[in-house]
Formats: C-alpha cells, structure tokens, sequence
C-alpha cells in the first residue's frame, strides 16, 4: 500500500499529519484532473466507445497503454517534478484515483447509460458527474466547511464589571 511510504515520507520531511492530507489530496485532485482531461479529448475526438471500455477496463492493451502514458504525462507535467520522485508519485497516484473512478463508475451505472446513450454532449456531462462522484469517494469531507471556531472562555475584557462600592 502506498500510504505507509508517504507518511514516513513526510515524517522525514517534517510535516504533520495535517499537511500530509492537504498533500494528498492535491496530488489526487491533479490526477483526477489528468485523467478527466485525457478522457474528455478521446471523447470530444468522437471515442465514447474507447472511454467506456478504458473504463471498464475491457479496452485493447494497446489502447489502454497510449491512454495511461497520456495520463502521466499530462500528471507529470501538472506536479512540476522530475525524475525518480515525479515517477514514484505518479505510479501510486494514478492507478489509485483509477481504481475509485472505476469503482464509482460500476457503482453509478456510468457504463451502461454511456453504451445506450453514446451522444457525446451526454457523455461528456457522465464524466463529469464522474469525476465529482469519484472525487466525494477519494476525500469524503473535501469541501465540508469545517473550521475551528474560538474559544468560549470569555476574557477578562469580555467579563461583566462589578459596581464600584461606595462608603463602605
């Protein structure tokens, strides 16, 4: 599993648990974006039919290669690394947001409504509905608003002010 060498990683590093999160799901926003990037242009090209058996990994080994290769290409470019850490962080990266959004896509009826409605308009809108299930299913709180709010122990500013005491 990939977690483990990314935590000790980041331990190395000095980063805390939080910045790691933070890290991951940047770098898993970056692949889903490669991905749906390279997905939309097969099927802008007129290949619904290609992204659907990519997806559903029923697809000519050929095929699947020249779409994977395209898709960490255009990762690699995205993250700005080089060398052995940019080709470590792709290949744990990129088949792990794949493998949710193949999840998502068996779970969602993605390909069945994409081989009865081949449209491309239509299939464009699934993948995007795609990519935002898949994305709910790689960082299920993103989004959530959560802050942390300010203590509720008034200051002595914040207390009330007793009266004065006269003659006494």
């Amino acid at each position: 599993m990939f977690l483990p060498p990314l935590f000790n990683a980041a331990r190395a590093t000095g980063m805390a648990a939080w910045q790691t999160g933070r890290l991951f799901q940047q770098l898993a926003k970056k692949a889903l974006d490669s991905i749906q990037d390279i997905l939309r242009a097969e099927v802008q090209k007129g290949n619904v039919q290609l992204v659907a058996d990519f997806l559903a990994d029923k697809a000519l080994p050929a095929a699947k290669a020249l779409l994977l290769e395209r898709m960490a290409a255009r990762l690699l470019v995205r993250l700005g690394l080089r060398g052995v850490l940019a080709t470590n962080v792709v290949g744990w990266i990129l088949p792990f947001v794949l493998e949710r959004l193949i999840k998502v896509g068996v779970s969602t009826g993605f390909f069945e409504k994409v081989r009865t409605h081949a449209t491309v308009t239509d299939t464009l809108r699934r993948l995007d509905e795609l990519k935002r299930a898949a994305w709910k299913t790689i960082v299920p709180d993103a989004g959530s608003g959560a802050e942390v709010l300010p203590d509720d122990t008034p200051t002595p500013a914040q207390l009330p002010r007793r009266p004065a005491r006269v003659g006494g």
